[in-house]
């Protein structure tokens, strides 16, 4: 009985494991969406990350968009930072199914940044 508990439980942390590393290398989407950033913010208890929020206007006056997205790279964190302010295109990839939070609080996750002039 206890052979077959230690068996279960390796395998689960396997497949958690497995799963997590899937969703992470697998895109499931990417693009680019442009706008202004309106908050980038290193948070997390245990695993910090750069969580950050973009309007996407698409015309003066009218209603914005948000786009929250998360940032793994510190490097590109530190570019959107120094574009604040000035209207950005953000390359994203889309990770579903991500099982912990520790990666980032959302499925789009930024990998560079260029300013749109």
């Amino acid at each position: 009985m206890i052979k077959f508990l230690i068996t279960a439980v390796v395998t689960l942390v396997i497949a958690l494991a497995g799963m997590t590393w899937l969703t992470l290398h697998w895109t499931y989407s990417d693009g680019e969406r442009a706008g202004y950033v309106q908050k980038l913010s290193r948070k997390g208890w245990l695993c910090k990350t750069w969580e950050g929020e973009m309007a996407m206007v698409t015309m003066p006056g009218t209603v914005s968009e948000k786009f929250h997205f998360t940032v793994p790279d510190d490097a590109v964190a530190g570019r959107i930072n120094a574009s604040v302010g000035k209207r950005v295109a953000l390359h994203y990839e889309q990770h579903k199914w991500i099982p912990l939070s520790c990666f980032g609080d959302t499925e789009f996750f930024v990998m560079n940044v260029r300013v749109v002039e």
